[in-house]
């Protein structure tokens, strides 16, 4: 029974911002539960290498899409090239995104319109264009990343918080939606995973804050999120839809020291 409730045999599954970091991590998880898998990014060196590795080993398909998610012909280009190559999407994981912060009174209408495009609009599209062909199929799984910053934040965060938190609440209704079509949706958030977005932009005095925040006194890896997504992305998650998984270490429990 476990093997048949986390295996995706026959599947085909799309990660985006799949070149590195849990993008890439997750997508070998998939792989290694037999889904054929494409990935996306903007790098093909990144995504070349990337999808080696995510093969290695295995007897399953697996190609690479260079696409920018903040582009909305890109987007749509992605959807087509993907289908045609291997004609199906059973997996969606929207993973692509980006954080740069501003204060308030700081916030410059570039970077607003850049991060809100690629952080939220891009997932909306790609969900929008992909969905119809696993309605199809009465099967589907569509699965944002989110953040533990959609729950709490930080000064300076309040693009990438709301962002993030527009996806929790956009998942809920596309479970709404796309539920009676066997098709589930949810959000991770995971808490400090120590990829190259959090480590190019805190200080070591910030990174050390945000380990003691942990109940586990530690960053998280890219692979203590593969077995959320694994679960939320198989039949083992058929009945979990519009939630949010929060993969934090147990950050979110603190009140205060």
């Amino acid at each position: 029974m476990l093997q048949e409730l986390f295996s995706l045999q026959g599947k085909t599954a799309l990660i985006t911002g799949g070149s590195k970091g849990i993008g890439k991590a997750c997508a070998r998880g998939m792989a290694e539960a037999g889904a054929n898998i494409a990935i996306s990014a903007r790098h093909e060196n990144e995504l070349k290498a990337a999808a080696k590795e995510i093969g290695e080993g295995l007897n399953v398909k697996v190609e690479y899409f260079i696409a920018d998610m903040g582009d909305r012909t890109q987007v749509k280009q992605l959807a087509d090239s993907v289908l045609a190559k291997f004609g199906r999407v059973d997996v969606l994981f929207n993973n692509a995104g980006s954080n740069k912060p501003q204060t308030l009174v700081d916030t410059t209408m570039d970077v607003w319109d850049s991060i809100l495009e690629l952080n939220f609009t891009s997932c909306m599209l790609l969900s929008k264009y992909l969905a119809p062909q696993m309605t199809e199929r009465k099967w589907g799984r569509i699965i944002y990343t989110s953040s533990v910053m959609a729950l709490a934040s930080n000064a300076a965060r309040g693009l990438y918080s709301g962002t993030k938190a527009a996806l929790i609440g956009m998942a809920r209704a596309q479970a709404l939606e796309l539920g009676p079509s066997g098709i589930t949706v949810n959000c991770l958030a995971p808490g400090p995973v120590a990829t190259d977005l959090p480590m190019s932009i805190l200080t070591p005095a910030q990174k050390e804050i945000f380990a003691n925040r942990t109940a586990v006194k530690r960053w998280g890896t890219v692979t203590d999120m593969v077995g959320p997504v694994l679960m939320l992305c198989t039949d083992a998650g058929a009945f979990i839809t519009g939630t949010t998984i929060s993969a934090d270490g147990g950050m979110l429990c603190r009140t205060f020291d």
